[in-house]
């Protein structure tokens, strides 16, 4: 049997490569970066830090029946408004799309996107944001019912597949279809939500996105263990927070705020021993990290406490990643790459010094 006759071939709705790279990367004008003021200071007199994410994403953003907030980035969020504003809870979590997250950094209406972005060349140089520090390190791959009994997404060939426009997902679907001489038939679905619908009505054949989603969506269908993930991942997705360019400083200090976190992991440092002093230990790299001895951190337009109260928060980047998204959560991720570099992983917080 050839992988082509798993499906009925049909005409396949190729994706418009050229489109939707344009899609992804049209330009912005210089307009639209606006610099004349820190960023950092509308926050502080704002009170309040609003964060961009996903409109529902198991283990990384999601409500529950009272509307309130969990996952991985939404505890990055609350780490970063511990550091610039003192207080976790000082939060604004407002859902966005594939379709309109870059435009709402730039309209200012969320300050971070923290919601599952991969950094590419194209949106680097054409969108008018800065990805600031890599949070997750990601790769897509194919959900699809185990029922079909396939072993690789090259058994794919005439299957309709599921796809989020105007994300790398889509991109990397037609690479990958070119690459093999496979042919695919896209369903475009704007949220998690929609691709749930559209794939457990049988409207489409497979469901292709990060990793990380994947097993986040597996975990929301009516019968889980009836799904599988295939073996294939077939990109790299370094996931980042984004903010909108034209504030180095501001970027700085978000880039830090992750590197602090990221760094509390490494040398140890845990949020319970935060509440107790004579727990920490007296490194000099952790006293810098922690602003014992020194003012570093004022050149990023924060005071030298905003480590401590970003680990305070929710924890060290390990603690946050073991709640929402390892062994103790439900998706019981693997650190993988995401290990600190040192237990090879890809982790590397550059000193703080």
């Amino acid at each position: 049997m050839t992988p082509a006759s798993l499906f009925d071939l049909m005409d396949p709705r190729r994706l418009a490569k050229g489109a939707t790279a344009f899609a992804l990367g049209f330009a912005v004008s210089q307009s639209d970066v606006a610099a004349s003021r820190s960023h950092m200071a509308d926050i502080q007199n704002r009170g309040v830090l609003r964060c961009g994410v996903d409109t529902g994403l198991t283990g990384f953003a999601e409500t529950d029946e009272n509307g309130v907030w969990s996952g991985f980035e939404v505890d990055l969020c609350r780490a970063y408004a511990a550091a610039f504003l003192g207080d976790p809870d000082r939060t604004q979590f407002l859902p966005t799309t594939t379709l309109d997250r870059f435009q709402s950094l730039r309209n200012g209406d969320v300050d971070i996107l923290l919601r599952n972005t991969s950094w590419t060349l194209s949106r680097a140089a054409t969108q008018a944001v800065r990805f600031t520090g890599v949070y997750y390190y990601d790769g897509q791959g194919f959900l699809t019912p185990a029922d079909l009994g396939l072993t690789s997404a090259q058994e794919l060939s005439g299957a309709r597949i599921c796809v989020q426009p105007e994300t790398t997902s889509a991109l990397n679907l037609d690479d990958y279809s070119e690459r093999y001489g496979l042919n695919f038939t896209t369903v475009s679905v704007e949220t998690v939500a929609d691709a749930r619908i559209a794939y457990e009505a049988g409207e489409c054949d497979a469901f292709t996105s990060d990793v990380s989603r994947l097993a986040g969506f597996r975990r929301s269908l009516t019968e889980p263990d009836r799904h599988m993930v295939l073996p294939d991942v077939i990109s790299k997705e370094p996931l980042t927070p984004v903010v909108k360019a034209g504030d180095p400083q501001f970027e700085m200090a978000v880039e830090w705020v992750l590197m602090a976190l990221i760094a509390a992991e490494e040398y140890g440092v845990t949020q319970s021993q935060l509440s107790e002093p004579g727990q920490i230990s007296n490194r000099p790299e952790v006293r810098r990290l922690l602003g014992l001895d020194e003012d570093i951190a004022s050149s990023l337009g924060v005071d030298e406490d905003f480590a401590r109260r970003a680990i305070a928060a929710g924890g060290h980047y390990g603690e946050l990643f073991e709640r929402n998204l390892g062994e103790a959560s439900p998706l019981q991720l693997e650190r993988g790459l995401n290990a600190q570099w040192n237990q090879g992983g890809l982790l590397y917080a550059p000193p703080v010094r």
